[in-house]
């Protein structure tokens, strides 16, 4: 059985295709984001030669369980393309090897991944978008809470950022959460739980959360689908 693993680098010639119309330019600008993509660096494994297909950007193609188009070859990690996670990476590799090693056949669970932003304030994401809902055909409720209404954000003085739940509109089942925050990388595991555990809103606005913790937001956002917050006193239910 074959088996890799590939990191991700940067172009050889440092990106410079990736400037306005090919030409060096100046801009000036309070904040800057650099968003330019990346591309595979598989180009010169030779994979052709043995029948491993990859997509337009070089991206090995697998199947769930990891294996290639060459039924004896595996990938994983970020060789197989977005999301480029490094605890994806991980649980792909334990994944492929088992298949490879034990002659099994088990997909990887994708289907709910937690992703975190680490700017200030953090941006953490886990499930759907509201607009991923609904082009999937679903009918959604959302609740927004800012940080204006979180005790813990108020007592450390930095109200910066939201809250944001999606839930399917007809069983109440939370499908989607999205935090900005200072610590919103440590609130979206509470959040991954819930979707893991196909939690109602309902079940979410029920469980009782430590008071002063930013993680509170989530039930408070949750408890918003039905209140006003901003009207609620402490730990409010």
């Amino acid at each position: 059985m074959g088996f890799f693993l590939l990191r991700r680098r940067s172009p050889p010639n440092g990106g410079v295709e990736n400037r306005p119309d090919g030409q060096r330019r100046t801009f000036t600008a309070a904040h800057i984001l650099a968003a330019t993509g990346r591309r595979a660096n598989t180009g010169g494994l030779g994979l052709d030669v043995v029948g491993i297909a990859t997509d337009k950007l070089g991206f090995v193609r697998v199947d769930p369980t990891l294996r290639t188009t060459h039924p004896r070859f595996y990938a994983a990690g970020d060789v197989t393309g977005p999301p480029m996670l490094v605890y994806l990476a991980a649980a792909q590799g334990k994944q492929a090897a088992d298949n490879a090693l034990l002659a099994q056949s088990v997909p990887l669970d994708v289907g709910i991944i937690p992703s975190v932003v680490f700017t200030d304030p953090q941006v953490a994401t886990v499930g759907l978008t509201e607009s991923q809902a609904k082009a999937d055909g679903m009918t959604v409720r959302t609740a927004v809470v800012t940080l204006r209404n979180v005790p813990r954000a108020l007592a450390a003085r930095d109200t910066r950022g939201l809250i944001k739940l999606v839930v399917e509109e007809d069983t109440g089942k939370l499908v989607g959460a999205h935090v900005l925050a200072a610590e919103a990388g440590e609130m979206i595991q509470t959040a991954t739980m819930a979707l893991r555990a196909r939690m109602t809103v309902r079940n979410l606005a029920d469980t009782l959360f430590p008071y002063l913790t930013q993680v509170e937001g989530l039930k408070l956002a949750a408890l918003a689908f039905d209140r006003d917050v901003a009207l609620l006193s402490c730990c409010a239910g």
